[in-house]
């Protein structure tokens, strides 16, 4: 009895140990299933990880082969332009050789310098045909007296330039601040301009290179500028489209400031009614100024002029009407005169043109443009925005 007592006892206990166990077996294989998907999950955290860093790797790179295409394209017109320049130096100094070679008595001198002359002398007569040509020779009229001034604002640095599109209609306003930034400030109007919030209704438009000095020009939408660390690479941006368009060389230039006075510019670009122009000074000159006729759409240079100007004791130079008009000052500031004139197709007796003060304003210029849309000079003096009306007469 005591038997069957203990079996009806032990039955139910012996269930219940065997059943604790089923759970327990049941508990840790859940538990092992847990771990293996929570390492598959750390394995898979790891290889998004691996390809984050591979993305964030693959980005540096790409950065790193633009920047690099940039500066081939950059050598690549360095070395065009240099070896354009070298072959030019070649030409010349093989028609040297050629003329001494042919040298054999004082007799043969005299008939080959006679003819040289005279070749010297068609050469330069077809080179000025051709030059009327290019530029528009109904383009007639000279400076003849700056009537008056008024200062707009007082805003930016010693050095910077503003100034207006003279191949568009609309009436925006561009101020670039600094001998070195990259920054525009573009206004709506001049009104937008002189207003007292004017720089909260600036629109700033971001270059992808800094400029050097204050030789820039806007003309027909496209910011023309020297790129800063460069010698004389110029860069023509297009400010609508954000994007630079195309680039230059300019043989000779960005080894010494265009004028004394205002050394953080190399090269000084203009814009008068025949188009871009480039305003510069070379060591091999003694410091005389040359100037350059760029065809803006091609970037290509059309012809250079060395002119008997001086850069010593310059503050800036523009360019109207083919002509070349030198803006003089001294070291210490005072007023401000054009006293050297070079037309480029000769047509202006520079003897019988006097001295052309500035009114009204003692001190400096950093930058002068003219506007041959406006017939107007916009120069930067100190640090205020200034527009010159000029009177112009036929020229001599």
């Amino acid at each position: 009895m005591v038997v069957l007592q203990l079996r009806f006892l032990l039955v139910p206990f012996l269930t219940s140990i065997m059943g604790a166990a089923q759970y327990m077996m049941q508990d840790a294989a859940l538990m092992n299933y847990i771990d293996q998907r929570f390492l598959s999950l750390e394995r898979l955290e790891k290889c998004n990880q691996d390809i984050l860093d591979y993305l964030e790797e693959f980005r540096d790179f790409s950065k790193m082969v633009l920047s690099r295409l940039a500066r081939l394209n950059s050598y690549k017109a360095e070395v065009k332009s240099e070896v354009e320049y070298l072959l030019t130096r070649i030409e010349r100094a093989q028609r040297d050789i050629d003329y001494f070679g042919s040298v054999t008595d004082s007799n043969t001198c005299i008939e080959v310098h006679e003819d040289l002359v005279k070749q010297q002398l068609f050469e330069e007569a077809e080179t000025k045909k051709k030059l009327k040509l290019m530029l528009n020779a109904s383009c007639d009229h000279m400076l003849a007296g700056i009537k008056s001034l008024k200062i707009f604002k007082k805003i930016g640095d010693k050095h910077g330039s503003w100034m207006k599109d003279p191949g568009k209609k609309h009436a925006k306003i561009y101020l670039l601040n600094g001998s070195v930034n990259s920054v525009i400030l573009e206004f709506a109007n001049i009104m937008t301009f002189m207003e007292s919030n004017h720089m909260l209704k600036a629109h700033k438009v971001t270059l992808p290179f800094p400029w050097q000095g204050t030789g820039h020009i806007i003309y027909q939408g496209f910011l023309f500028y020297h790129r800063y660390g460069s010698l004389n690479e110029i860069i023509k941006f297009n400010i609508q489209k954000r994007n630079i368009t195309d680039q230059m060389l300019l043989p000779g230039a960005g080894r010494i400031p265009a004028y004394q006075l205002s050394p953080p510019t190399k090269i000084d670009l203009a814009i008068d009614e025949q188009g871009l122009w480039a305003i510069h000074a070379e060591p091999e000159t003694e410091g005389n100024i040359v100037i350059t006729k760029i065809n803006h759409i091609t970037m290509a240079v059309e012809h250079t002029w060395d002119t008997s100007c001086n850069s010593k004791d310059a503050e800036a130079a523009f360019m109207a009407c083919n002509t070349l008009y030198v803006v003089y000052n001294f070291p210490s500031g005072g007023t401000s005169r054009i006293q050297c004139v070079y037309d480029v197709l000769d047509t202006v007796n520079t003897y019988e043109i006097p001295q052309l003060h500035f009114p009204k304003r003692h001190g400096s210029h950093s930058t002068i443009h003219y506007n041959p849309k406006e017939k107007q000079l916009f120069a930067w003096g100190d640090g205020s925005q200034i527009i010159y009306k000029v009177h112009t007469k036929q020229k001599i």
